[in-house]
This record gives structure tokens, C-alpha cells and sequence, in this order.
């Protein structure tokens, strides 16, 4: 599809909060949102990198609305610091673009003791997502946009073993928190449709995308080898990050979109491109997965939707 950030349609008066945003796709979606005259909250963990994105998005657009809050997504109560300050700030949330997210880590833990990758990725955001529900229903036409990855076609949920507690592999709990955004996606909007919400949820992912995500679990791995070979890669095959977050703004701004639908690059093997709607695995569509995802991750978290449980497709 031949479309780029310049037909985003107008977003004034309208507030959007994007994870991770002081680098990468996340740089690249608050950037071209508040080009749009969207009022952009950076949501960061690091609010000194945060105050560096926010003046590169200003050296462009001098008149940005842009405001920083910190949030840590591997800690709950951070999470729930955001949401309790962002309500006191604001009435209603229009755009919830769930981005951020760790790739492919050595195994580590969150403050609360959820695998890494699984409590950033998924746990994170579904937390966050429900304390800020409220916000989200109070908007007009409002949209929660959930980022996963091609990578998701791998993943499988481990229920007995979601935190990687008996067996871990790296790629592999990548590929469950993936599947994990896409579940979760799905479900919402069916939760979204019981309840007669005039709620959008989407799914999107990047395609083959150079940034900073490649090179996370290189560096906390000490290995300079495997970090210079991911840069080649990002040089010889990726696209740039710019291109890549363009599946993300369509999903977040255009007039078309469906609930409930995914949508990534159009070219080979949805590597790069531009962005249109795309199928994703068998398996992200199990509904009897996503209910049961979607109750561990209440339990979890402590985090619950006001929002009934559908009927079974």
C-alpha cells in the first residue's frame, strides 16, 4: 500500500500515549504523531533519554505537544504510578500504542518476578492497558494498539512453564510474549464488542526494523561479535525504523481500520514495506488460549477490565 506518515489524518485535540518512546519505533511513532498535532505523552523508563527524544522531535516540529512520563513496565507499581498520573492530567485517552518491548534477552526477571521478556512484552502492557481503560472508553472513537512481531509465528504458551522457570530459551520466550500481544489484541477487541464499546483494538508489527531492539541481548551478554554481526544484518537487510513504524501509525490513525485486524508490511514475507492488513498464525487466534492468557494475566498483574467476558465464537 502506498502510504507514509504524511496521510495521517489531522490529530488535533486528540492525546496519545506511546510506550518506549525515546527510541526507535517508538521514537519514530511520537514523532510523526505529534507532527500530526497529536498531544504526545512519552512514556519512558528513562526520563533523561525521554527529554533527549523529546527535543529531536522539537528540532522538527517546533510547536510539538509533547509532555514525559516515566514508566517502567518490569515494575508494576511503576505502572501503576503512570496511570494514576496520567488520570489526573487527563480526562480521556484517544491512542494507547502498546510499543515497547525487550528481544531475544539472556534470562532475567521484573521487579515482581515475571520472566523479562513475558512481564515487559505482555504482562506490561495488559497491566497498563487495564488502569488506563477508564481513560480509553471516555474518548471519542478511541484505539489500543498493540505491537508484536512476524517472530510471533513461533511462539507457543507454555502455561506450565510461561516464566521459563524449568526450561528457557531466549527466542523462544521472545516468540510466546509475541504470540502473547497478539492474544491479548484479539481478545480485547471481542471484550471491546461484548460490552458495545466504541473501542478499537489492533495489532500491528514492523517488519525486519534497524533499531536499538537488535541489540539489547548482545550487549547484556557481553558478546561485542554477536553485536557487530547484528548491526551488519540491521545494514545489509533491514529497513530503516522510520519505515518500519508505519504499520503502527496505520493501525493507530487510519480511517479504515478494523478492530480486531493486524497489520504489517506488504512486502516479501512482510520484511518491509508499506503497511497494509495481515494474517497472523493459527495459534494467535485460540480463543480458549486468550481467555486463559487473559485470566492468568488478571491474577498476575491484579489488574481487572470492566469489561464482561464474551461468548464463545
Amino acid at each position: 500500500m502506498n502510504w507514509d506518515a504524511d496521510r495521517i489524518p489531522d490529530q488535533s485535540g486528540r492525546t496519545v500515549v506511546v510506550t518506549g518512546a525515546n527510541s526507535g519505533l517508538g521514537f519514530e511513532a511520537s514523532r510523526a504523531l505529534a507532527a500530526a498535532d497529536a498531544h504526545v505523552v512519552l512514556a519512558c523508563r528513562s526520563t533523561d533519554r525521554g527529554r533527549d527524544a523529546a527535543s529531536r522531535v522539537r528540532e522538527e516540529t517546533p510547536d510539538a505537544s509533547l509532555e514525559l512520563l516515566e514508566l517502567d513496565l518490569a515494575d508494576l507499581a511503576s505502572i501503576r504510578s503512570f496511570a494514576e498520573r496520567f488520570e489526573r492530567r487527563h480526562d480521556d485517552l484517544d491512542v494507547l500504542v502498546n510499543n515497547a518491548g525487550i528481544m531475544a534477552i539472556p534470562r532475567r526477571e521484573t521487579e515482581d518476578g515475571f520472566e523479562m521478556q513475558f512481564g515487559v512484552n505482555h504482562l506490561g502492557h495488559f497491566a497498563l492497558t487495564g488502569l488506563l481503560l477508564d481513560s480509553v472508553l471516555a474518548a471519542d472513537d478511541p484505539r489500543v494498539v498493540t505491537v508484536s512481531s512476524g517472530v510471533h509465528t513461533r511462539g507457543k504458551m507454555r502455561f506450565g512453564d510461561l516464566h521459563g522457570e524449568v526450561e528457557y530459551d531466549e527466542w523462544g520466550a521472545y516468540a510466546q510474549s509475541k504470540l502473547a500481544n497478539l492474544l491479548f489484541a484479539y481478545e480485547l477487541q471481542r471484550r471491546f464488542e461484548a460490552s458495545d464499546a466504541d473501542a478499537l483494538s489492533v495489532a500491528a508489527h514492523p517488519g525486519y526494523a534497524a533499531t536499538n531492539l537488535q541489540g539489547r541481548a548482545p550487549e547484556m551478554q557481553g558478546s561485542r561479535l554477536r553485536g557487530l554481526l547484528m548491526n551488519l544484518a540491521n545494514r545489509l537487510f533491514a529497513q530503516s525504523a522510520e519505515q518500519g513504524v508505519l504499520p503502527t501509525l496505520y493501525a493507530a490513525t487510519a480511517p479504515d481500520v478494523v478492530g480486531g485486524a493486524y497489520y504489517g508490511p506488504d512486502g516479501f514475507m512482510e520484511m518491509r514495506g508499506g503497511p497494509e492488513r495481515v494474517e497472523s498464525s493459527e495459534r494467535s487466534h485460540d480463543q480458549d488460549a486468550a481467555r486463559r492468557l487473559w485470566e492468568y494475566s488478571e491474577n498476575a498483574t491484579g489488574v481487572t477490565y470492566s469489561l464482561p467476558v464474551p461468548t464463545r465464537a
